[in-house]
């Protein structure tokens, strides 16, 4: 076995919490260091997922010179700063979705990935389960046909809270950024990242953020997508591709998804792919395997295909007439 990828996780939350736990299922992988700005959780978060070492700041863990690579798991208005500051240290970054705000941030992350020449990669950790590898070959194969409609869905309703980074304009909040990108970046990966028509509505709640949506993406061969999200409603959190000659079906939560069928001439195929650990360990597989050949983005999650999406959503949430304080 090669020598491990050593990680840093900057950011200690929930989401790096999971992140932590799937990086522990990776043999080719350690984690080296995590970064807090509070020494207190740094040290308890390095105790519970065996950590060699703590940071006060993040950019103590960017300077660490034991580390390979860092997953960004901050608030999504902190993404492009914090993944400048890892890059410019040459840190290769996996930043948790959304990859920023508004395509503006994305533009200048990407500029120094590729004026710095670092590995740069939005951890769309869905895109990476064995069980979208066998969706994407089924299509490869046309054993559905031609991909006409997708319809994917991902909602929950969290508790009311203004202050929280859900509800929070300051914070970005909303559906759209925090779960609508899993059913945007799924439709991307059938019908590709540009879509040329662009149709949607939200019910923007009491603190101004998107707190349901539906939208409609139309793509030039004549492919659509009909998309919901939300933070203040229970879905169901499912997805469908219909084709010309049949369908894939991905049962809720698809999103973290372990099983897929596909129904095409009067048969049915299902594969069960149950993760190693919670998912999250294929992003890290991936980036391992990218930094091992020498590549500065990975082919599965381009930083063109990211951009593009970002620019989506930024279309998306002018339909609903939502403008963070950060857009400018």
């Amino acid at each position: 076995m090669s020598t491990p990828i050593r990680w840093g996780i900057l950011g200690l939350g929930t989401i790096a919490r999971a992140f932590a736990t799937g990086l522990a299922a990776v043999p080719e992988a350690k984690l080296a260091a995590v970064g807090s700005r509070s020494v207190f959780k740094a040290k308890e978060f390095a105790r519970e997922f065996g950590a060699a070492r703590i940071h006060g700041s993040y950019e103590d863990l960017a300077k660490d010179p034991d580390v390979d690579a860092i997953y960004i798991a901050t608030p999504h208005p902190m993404h492009k700063d914090d993944a400048i500051l890892c890059l410019n240290h040459g840190k290769a970054v996996l930043c948790e979705k959304p990859f920023c705000v508004n395509a503006k941030e994305l533009e200048q992350v990407i500029a120094v990935a590729r004026a710095k020449n670092v590995f740069l990669m939005e951890a769309m950790w869905t895109r990476f389960m064995p069980v979208m590898a066998k969706v994407r070959e089924w299509l490869a194969a046309g054993r559905i046909g031609e991909p006409r409609l997708v319809t994917a869905d991902f909602g929950f309703r969290c508790a009311w809270d203004p202050a929280s980074r859900l509800l929070t304009p300051t914070l970005a909040g909303g559906g759209l950024l925090d779960v609508g990108i899993y059913t945007v970046a799924f439709t991307s990966m059938v019908f590709g990242p540009k879509p040329s028509r662009i149709a949607g509505f939200a019910h923007l709640g009491e603190t101004g953020v998107d707190e349901q949506a539906a939208f409609i993406l139309g793509y030039p061969g004549g492919g659509l997508a009909s998309l919901t999200c939300a933070v203040r409603t229970e879905t169901t959190q499912s997805a469908r591709i219909d084709g010309t000659e049949g369908r894939i079906e991905i049962p809720s939560p698809f999103w973290k998804a372990t099983r897929a069928t596909l129904t095409a001439g009067g048969r049915t195929e299902t594969i069960d792919a149950p993760h190693k650990a919670n998912g999250y360990e294929y992003e890290a597989l991936e980036v391992g395997r990218c930094l091992r050949a020498g590549l500065k983005e990975s082919p599965i999650v381009t930083l063109d295909e990211s951009l593009a999406l970002m620019r989506v959503l930024d279309q998306v949430r002018a339909q609903f007439g939502l403008k963070y304080p950060m857009d400018g």
